[in-house]
C-alpha cells in the first residue's frame, strides 16, 4: 500500500537532529544508545512536516451516523472519529493515488500494534515494473511502511487488503500516493487505535459511491472542547 522512495527515505532512514523521539521503537528491538546516537531519530516521528490543516483537530460535525463510527472523506483527505452530539474528531490522511480510489461500507477485522508487513503479490510486480524492489515480507517497527498500528478493513467477513495504518513518511499526509490504503501519522494512528475497536463501522467516500448516501458536514473547530477539553 506504499509508495516506495527513492534514496534513504525509502528505507525510512531519513535523519534529523532531535533529542527526544515521539514514539518508542517495539518491543524487544529498541537499541542501547551505545549503538545509536541519543540526538538521532527517524523522520517518521516528525509531525512538523504534515501541513497544519491536517493536523488532528476537535470538531463540529453534523451527521446521522451513530457515535462509534468512522467516515473517511478521501476527496478532503480527512478521517472522522464520531463521538456523538456533533462532535467528531478529525484526522489529516494520505488516500490512494489515481487508479487506486475505492469506497464502500467496512469494518474493522483486527488491529496490531507494529505490525509487520506483507506487501501483496501483485504491488511487487508492479513496483519491480518501475524499478522499485520491495521485499517480501518485513518485520514490524520503525522502518516500517505501516507506521505504529495497523487496522485491516473487512467486509463480509473477508479481508479487503486494504488497512487504516501508520506511515514513516508523514509527509504524504493530505496526498495522492498510496495504493488504496488510508495513512496516518503514527500519533494519529495510535490516537484512533485505541478509540477504534474490532468491528468498528468504517465509511470510506470515494470513486464509486459505494458507500451509498452518508449525511454529515464539518462546521470547523469545536473551540470549546479545544480550550477546555471534554
Amino acid at each position: 500500500m506504499i509508495k516506495l522512495m527513492p534514496s534513504l527515505a525509502a528505507a525510512g532512514l531519513v535523519l534529523s537532529l532531535v533529542t527526544t523521539p515521539a514514539f518508542a521503537a517495539p518491543a524487544g528491538s529498541t537499541p542501547d544508545n551505545a549503538q545509536r546516537p541519543a540526538q538521532v531519530v527517524r523522520v517518521a516521528q516528525m509531525p512538523k512536516y504534515v501541513k497544519p490543516e491536517f493536523k488532528r483537530k476537535k470538531v463540529r460535525l453534523v451527521t446521522t451516523e451513530a457515535a462509534g463510527t468512522v467516515i473517511i472523506d478521501t476527496n478532503n483527505k480527512y478521517l472522522y472519529l464520531i463521538e456523538g452530539n456533533n462532535r467528531a474528531t478529525r484526522y489529516g490522511i494520505g488516500v490512494g493515488r489515481d487508479g487506486f480510489g475505492w469506497s464502500g461500507v467496512v469494518k474493522i477485522g483486527r488491529k496490531a500494534e507494529w505490525p509487520a508487513w506483507t506487501p501483496p503479490a501483485e504491488m511487487r510486480r508492479r513496483e519491480a515494473a518501475k524499478g522499485h524492489i520491495i521485499p517480501a515480507y518485513q518485520e514490524g517497527g520503525e522502518d516500517n511502511p505501516l507506521g505504529a498500528r495497523a487496522m485491516y478493513l473487512y467486509q463480509g467477513g473477508r479481508d479487503t487488503i486494504f488497512r487504516i495504518h501508520g506511515t514513516n513518511q508523514p509527509w504524504t499526509i493530505g496526498l495522492n500516493m498510496s495504493s488504496g490504503c488510508i495513512r496516518m501519522m503514527n500519533q494519529d494512528v495510535t490516537h484512533l487505535y485505541d478509540r477504534a475497536p474490532v468491528g468498528t463501522k468504517v465509511i470510506v467516500i470515494g470513486p464509486g459511491n459505494k458507500q451509498g448516501k452518508v449525511a454529515f458536514e464539518d462546521r470547523g473547530i469545536d473551540v470549546l472542547r479545544t480550550l477546555f477539553g471534554g
